[in-house]
């Protein structure tokens, strides 16, 4: 099911600066959350194995199945919205797969995408962005997790409520957003975090990585038209604020201007304080949108 992936000289150079060992891996098929016997396979590749598994009391009680299942003993690696590319933690040194469908994306957008995921590898996140509780739940401590489930810990809890707000009684959600939309919004805070350590690196490659820093400032451009009218959208009802918040929150890692209320998420005090501040930002940002309502 893997094979290993050939590198084109400059990603073989970001590797060396950014991760030494890793393999990158080529995927003979597609997938949200490889299935545990494919898993396992990546053993082949690397020094070992570390599967991961979160305590049930971080997750509310409507969730997708994927996430429960992601969540539990079974090795599992990959959940829906992470991409043609995946980077996991779950192994020693981490990987990077790329999925069958990469066929079908041009060279040199895939070919950041896999640079993307091996400058993530190299970085350090600030000591106190990760939930304490983190450590130990089948990623190396000092690293970025490989999902939005471990950067929220227990406090995922607290975005669903902040999300949904939940009827006391009768635990609907009041705001027309479900669990689904808390899963979307949650692996967008999470790329938004992560996209904060990462643009330096990619901003650093003018000049040396040309075809990468190119890719890189491409994919910006094309996100950048549409950002200005983002929250009108939603304001008129026309893109719903989990799509937006998805959008927003893809174009952290190119270095945009992001309009209110997602401006606040492009900031050193999201970088440095994680989770908590994410979920602050939910409880105000969809306060403000219940009280629009009304």
């Amino acid at each position: 099911m893997f094979s290993t992936r050939p590198l084109d000289d400059d990603l073989d150079a970001v590797r060396e600066a950014h991760a030494p060992g890793s393999p990158v891996l080529d995927v003979d098929a597609d997938f949200e959350t490889l299935p545990p016997a494919a898993a396992e396979d990546l053993g082949l590749f690397v020094d070992g194995l570390s599967p991961a598994s979160f305590p049930v009391e971080w997750l509310p009680e409507e969730v997708p199945d994927l996430l429960r299942a992601y969540a539990g003993p079974t090795f599992t690696v990959g959940l829906p919205g992470d991409g043609t590319v995946v980077r996991t933690t779950q192994t020693d040194p981490q990987a990077v797969l790329v999925k069958h469908r990469a066929e079908g994306t041009p060279d040199d957008f895939l070919a950041f995408l896999i640079a993307d995921r091996l400058v993530q590898i190299g970085v350090e996140p600030t000591p106190g962005s990760l939930p304490d509780e983190t450590a130990g739940s089948g990623f190396s401590e000092g690293s970025l997790p490989e999902s939005f489930l471990p950067f929220f810990g227990e406090r995922y809890r607290d975005l669903d409520a902040a999300i949904r707000r939940p009827d006391p009684d009768t635990g609907a959600s009041t705001t027309g957003l479900g669990p689904s939309d808390v899963f979307q919004i949650a692996t967008a805070l999470f790329d938004a975090w992560v996209g904060l350590y990462t643009r330096d690196a990619f901003a650093s490659w003018e000049g040396t990585h040309s075809r990468l820093f190119d890719a890189w400032v491409d994919a910006g451009d094309s996100l950048d038209g549409r950002l200005g009218e983002l929250s009108r959208e939603v304001a008129r009802g026309e893109t719903d604020f989990a799509s937006a918040t998805e959008y927003a929150c893809s174009a952290v890692r190119h270095g945009l201007d992001l309009p209110a209320p997602f401006a606040a998420l492009d900031t050193a005090a999201y970088r440095d304080r994680g989770a908590p501040y994410a979920v602050t930002w939910a409880e105000k940002t969809v306060a403000s949108m219940v009280e629009a309502s009304e």
